[in-house]
């Protein structure tokens, strides 16, 4: 359905509006990057990033996020783009992330100085902590935390801090770039020389400031369709006036229009012209289980606004308050939310356990069911299934 220009903001339904995100977010087709380990590069680099994560109650969030939009996703792909290919890299953007090692200068700038705002973290870490590990690799190879077994252990200040002192090392030089993750087993991550493991003589130039901004806005309208100055700078406020700024620019060319919805409220929103010139047709009965961390549900805010669905991460939250279970997922069926099931895995017994099962609004509920039913069979065979 073709969307008619009117004066001021483009107006568009609720559901049109969910819909240009669906088909951005590639959740509106099956296996739209296709099978094989190019599929998971062709998404991760469509979606900019793919969200690490350490809880462990069902398959980890970044195994997930790709299995819903790569039906024949298998683990080894993803350990194939960073470890082998080298085509990926972890880093942060608004959590720690996979993300593409073609934007890897993007993020230089953060690596020379931005690392500092995690100072505090490392405010226990020297110069010398950093080159201490940093000689031990170059001299030894890689290396992962369980490699080092000479720290004099200490009392850990904070439940996911190490008792070895290396680990807090380990991590300073990560984030600044000096070191990089060159493989991952679970949550063990192994680390390697930056400019050994990409083959650097010298690592690229970061890129200008401007530039980042139109790698932040670029990226956001590729992977969500319709974009908010929030939505952009996600967690990064500090970049919101450059993206304001280049915003106002693109309008004025007519590269992006004003759009807004039923549900946006006060926030402006924007799209380019031809995300808007044909909205995609509602799906046909495609059920996706989603991550609490997938890109879909991560801005709770946007996602109430397009779904009116609140999503409500409840892992830290005491029992007898929660309302969808200790790590719900939310169940999207062609452009609603219709449920969310609190998972869990027993892998001793090879089996995908429903806790909980609470339906989102007014729905056919006897008509969803089967499908739901048919997409959790299918996800249990995939999170059970053996990998990295």
């Amino acid at each position: 359905m073709a969307v008619s220009p009117a004066p001021g903001p483009f107006v568009i339904t609720a559901s049109q509006a969910r819909r240009i995100w669906l088909r951005a977010q590639r959740l509106d087709v099956p296996a739209s990057f296709g099978a094989g380990a190019g599929a998971t590069l062709a998404a991760i680099e469509h979606l900019g990033y793919v969200q690490i994560d350490t809880i462990h109650v069902i398959e980890r969030c970044h195994h997930q996020i790709l299995y819903t939009r790569i039906p024949a996703y298998r683990r080894e792909h993803l350990h194939q783009a960073q470890a082998i290919d080298k085509s990926v890299f972890e880093y942060w953007t608004h959590a720690l992330a996979y993300v593409p090692t073609r934007d890897l200068r993007y993020f230089r700038r953060a690596m020379v100085s931005g690392w500092r705002r995690h100072s505090g973290w490392f405010g226990t870490v020297t110069a010398t902590d950093v080159r201490k590990v940093l000689a031990r690799i170059r001299r030894d190879g890689p290396l992962s935390i369980r490699d080092i077994d000479d720290d004099e252990l200490i009392e850990k200040t904070h439940d996911w801090a190490s008792r070895k002192p290396s680990k807090r090392a380990l991590q300073a030089a990560f984030f600044q770039g000096r070191l990089v993750v060159s493989e991952r087993r679970g949550m063990v991550k192994t680390y390697e020389l930056t400019d050994r493991h990409f083959g650097w003589e010298k690592p690229p130039a970061a890129a200008a400031e401007r530039e980042i901004a139109a790698y932040l806005l670029d990226r956001a309208l590729g992977s969500q369709g319709l974009v908010s100055l929030d939505s952009i700078c996600h967690l990064d406020a500090p970049r919101k006036p450059a993206v304001r700024r280049l915003i106002g620019q693109r309008v004025r060319a007519g590269a992006l229009h004003p759009v807004t919805f039923d549900g946006a409220g006060k926030t402006a929103y924007w799209a380019a012209p031809q995300a808007l010139a044909e909205v995609p047709p509602v799906a046909d009965t495609i059920v996706h289980i989603l991550s609490p961390f997938d890109p879909l549900v991560i801005q709770r805010r946007r996602l109430a606004q397009f779904f009116g669905y609140e999503h409500r991460f409840e892992a830290y939250v005491p029992k007898a308050k929660r309302q969808f279970g200790y790590f719900a997922q939310p169940v999207l069926v062609d452009d609603e939310i219709v449920a969310a099931i609190d998972l869990k895995a027993d892998r001793v017994r090879g089996r995908l356990l429903v806790q909980q099962w609470s339906w989102i609004g007014r729905q056919p509920r006897r008509q969803l069911t089967p499908p739901i039913e048919e997409a959790l069979h299918r996800f249990e065979r995939f999170q059970l299934a053996r990998g990295a």
